[in-house]
């Protein structure tokens, strides 16, 4: 049977003496990133995460943006929890440069001193958030997903797939500040758009010219497509090991095109190089929250399950019913694949 470990790892320093004033620290902060003048899904599931946080230790929630011609979206961020939303306009933050988001966001937290500052673990948030509490001097747990507060200390619990993804470690942070963590998309609920809601925004005159700036961005090109709409699709069709090569998947994109989803698959397929790695779902591929999630031929293994298991629905058929995915399935086949498949196919035609 499949079942989550738990582990408790606390930090640990040569004299158990903080190098910080505690009690100076107050408030949850999230940095909320922008593409292109938007921001990623992971804001505001954030935002929706950092208000209970928030709450719980009876603080206030703020968000900082750093960016350029934001304001529309800047001040609709109290309706998603933001009490308070720092924000810097700049010409030269409109688009990521790591020396002056580092500086920014560095002399912001010496200025404010919040209690928790939380990113996603983009591409963004693992170039930059590294950089902040390296110079800080604090913690920072990267990939979490799950994050609460411990009633007793205040101390953010921080929890993440560890040691070969085989446990779920809970990682503390006790004596320093700011606790810091990333955390991966579509592990969170976004929060509903509350229109009534009021929140500060705080506009901050930076002079971001004098910070020195060792790259400059020449051109952007976004990738997009296929990846971006597994991240977001409604309905997911993912295929393992149990595919048995990797023409198979001709399969699930058939299936998945008549349910209008997206194709996923789990590492072992991306491994054996049946389908590229922007399908890969899990840990160290996407995390997926879809209201559907079929998943064809694959056993459940912790790195797996990690990305997928807040969907909706769940439904799994594999051949050997003492599978892990059953345990965490809605609806559970044992069958083989290449009967279920086409059949599905055969109906989903039949009706279009």
């Amino acid at each position: 049977m499949f079942a989550k470990q738990q582990a408790i790892i606390i930090e640990t320093e040569a004299e158990p003496v903080s190098i910080h004033d505690l009690d100076q620290y107050r408030g949850v902060w999230i940095f909320a990133e922008q593409r292109s003048g938007r921001f990623p899904a992971v804001v505001y599931q954030l935002l929706g995460k950092g208000r209970e946080l928030a709450d719980n230790l009876g603080e206030s929630l703020s968000a900082i943006v750093i960016g350029t011609d934001m304001q529309k979206e800047v001040e609709a961020l109290p309706g998603y929890g933001a009490d308070t939303v720092y924000y810097v306009d700049h010409p030269l933050c409109a688009t990521f440069n790591e020396d002056i988001y580092i500086n920014i966001l560095v002399d912001l937290i010496r200025k404010y001193k919040p209690e928790i500052v939380l990113a996603g673990a983009t591409s963004l948030g693992r170039s930059l958030i590294p950089g902040v509490a390296t110079i800080l001097e604090t913690g920072l747990t990267a990939d979490c997903t799950g994050l609460e507060i411990d009633p007793e200390n205040r101390l953010l619990l921080q929890t993440r797939p560890a040691y070969g993804e085989q446990i779920m470690a809970t990682i503390i942070c006790p004596h320093r500040r700011p606790q810091m963590a990333t955390v991966r998309s579509n592990v969170l609920k976004k929060p509903a758009f509350n229109p009534n809601a009021r929140g500060e925004v705080v506009s901050l005159n930076i002079e971001v010219e004098r910070i020195p700036r060792r790259t400059e961005l020449v051109e952007h090109n976004s990738e997009g497509g296929e990846s971006d709409y597994l991240a977001d699709a409604r309905i997911v069709v993912s295929g393992g090991r149990g595919l048995k090569e990797g023409k198979n998947f001709e399969l699930l994109q058939r299936l998945a095109k008549l349910l209008g989803g997206a194709v996923g698959a789990s590492r072992a397929a991306v491994d054996a190089e049946w389908i590229p790695y922007r399908h890969q779902v899990g840990q160290t591929g996407k995390i997926v929250n879809p209201r559907l999630y079929m998943a064809f031929g694959i056993s459940g293994a912790l790195q797996h399950v990690v990305g997928m298991e807040s969907s909706d629905i769940i439904v799994a058929v594999n051949k050997d019913r003492h599978a892990p995915i059953f345990d965490i399935a809605t609806y559970g086949i044992e069958g083989d694949l290449f009967e279920v498949i086409p059949a599905l196919i055969k109906r989903l035609e039949g009706e279009n």
